[in-house]
């Protein structure tokens, strides 16, 4: 069995993966689910939390308990964390998989590789806050795909439990350098492309899928779904990441 270590993505916390851990573990597997630095549901300052601190933290909870052979997933934006996380200590990450994400080409933040118009949403949410912070408002009708397969219960839990997410993190450029990090075994969870469209966006040199055209090993599996599918189809998930890590 393997030692799964669940990174959520953008304004969530451990407390996302709960569907997918349990069933995880019930298949025996251990595993440890993470709330990134700046995403604790007390947090109000988040003066220098940026990407790298994020990084920092996820290190040090894997190196403080000695583990090795862990296989890191990677949900959305706290993937960054993971591909970094990958880099600074590849000897003790046996597989990376990412769910509805991929690792950006180096020096790229996560606000480079989104719609204009939504960098300028956030930009102008976060200068009126004041807090260095940004939400969400999972609105369907404003964006369906992403949320799809969302019940309202699960709208409402994530409106409830999710925080405003740093903004010096999604302004952070990724910062990978040891070579060793491509010779780690890649996987990608697709929800919301199909297999057919991350093979052409990976053909056309798409940012988001840029780093797994050095990787050794690197496969797609799919799970046809919106953008959340550790809620929209969590038995699923828990799955396919139990099929991944062996």
């Amino acid at each position: 069995m393997a030692n799964i270590f669940l990174v959520p993505g953008y304004w969530l916390g451990a407390w996302a993966w709960d569907l997918v851990a349990d069933r995880l573990r019930a298949a025996g597997h251990e595993v440890t689910a993470v709330t990134l630095l700046g995403l604790e549901a007390d947090r109000t300052d988040v003066a220098g939390i940026d990407l790298a601190a994020q990084t920092r933290g996820l290190v040090e909870s894997i190196t403080s308990r000695g583990l090795t052979d862990v296989v890191l997933v990677g949900h959305s934006g706290g993937a960054f964390a993971a591909y970094e996380t990958l880099d600074r200590i590849p000897d003790r990450i046996a597989r990376i998989v990412y769910v509805d994400s991929g690792p950006v080409p180096v020096g790229t933040a996560q606000l480079d590789v989104v719609d204009p118009a939504e960098r300028a949403r956030v930009e102008a949410e976060v200068a009126e806050r004041g807090d260095g912070r940004y939400t969400y408002a999972y609105d369907p009708t404003h964006d369906p795909e992403a949320l799809a397969g969302l019940s309202d219960a699960d709208l409402a839990t994530l409106r409830a439990r999710s925080v405003p997410q740093p903004y010096a993190v999604a302004a952070s450029a990724l910062d990978v350098r040891d070579p060793d990090r491509l010779k780690v075994p890649a996987d990608l969870i697709t929800c919301t492309f199909s297999i057919e469209q991350v093979d052409a966006m990976i053909s056309a040199g798409h940012p988001f899928f840029a780093e797994f055209v050095g990787a050794e090993s690197f496969h797609t599996h799919a799970l046809p779904t919106g953008h959340w599918p550790m809620f929209s189809r969590p038995a699923d998930l828990a799955a396919l990441i139990g099929d991944i890590a062996g």
